[in-house]
């Protein structure tokens, strides 16, 4: 009896380890990247700026900001000051960035905008911010802006204007950026 159990165990064991082993893998040679070429863009990359309360900006041509430290060149007047007071005739409405529309900021933006007599925006300045660039969009359509100048004593003045443009999800497009 006592050979049968140890022929047991050593069968057990030689069967247990009968199954051939898988030989180490030789270590395959890591890939080495390739250097690509990266596009390089026509102009050079700027910084993205963020829009601060009480900080005035400008469009530039190729559509970002310009953070304007300098007073403003034309005093404008304000609404009360003018007889006839700047109207708007067309004013975009702003995107709604996809971060803002999926952390769920809504939120209103309120910037005042220094029309020029000559018919040009001089400066926008933020009266109140909402985060995830939606300022920044706002900033942007502000910039189309469309309008007919002030007017005071019978001649075109340049005047500050509020403008509010509200961000609520509701009347964002869930298929839009």
């Amino acid at each position: 009896m006592r050979t049968a159990i140890l022929i047991l165990i050593f069968a057990t064991l030689a069967f247990a380890q009968s199954g051939r082993r898988a030989r180490p893998a030789a270590p395959a040679p890591t890939p080495t990247p390739e250097e690509k070429p990266s596009p390089t863009p026509s102009e050079p990359r700027r910084e993205q700026v963020t829009a601060e309360r009480d900080q005035d900006y400008r469009c530039t041509s190729d559509g970002t900001l310009a953070h304007l430290l300098d007073p403003p060149e034309v005093a404008g007047f304000g609404p009360k000051e003018v007889d006839v007071k700047a109207e708007i005739t067309a004013q975009p409405e702003p995107e709604y960035t996809r971060e803002a529309r999926r952390a769920g900021i809504q939120g209103n933006v309120v910037l005042k905008v220094l029309l020029l007599a000559n018919g040009k925006l001089d400066r926008i300045r933020v009266m109140r911010r909402v985060p995830y660039g939606l300022t920044e969009n706002a900033i942007r359509a502000a910039c189309e802006l469309k309008f007919k100048p002030a007017m005071k004593a019978g001649k075109e003045v340049s005047q500050w204007v509020t403008i509010e443009y509200p961000f609520r999800l509701a009347h964002s497009s869930i298929f839009g950026p």
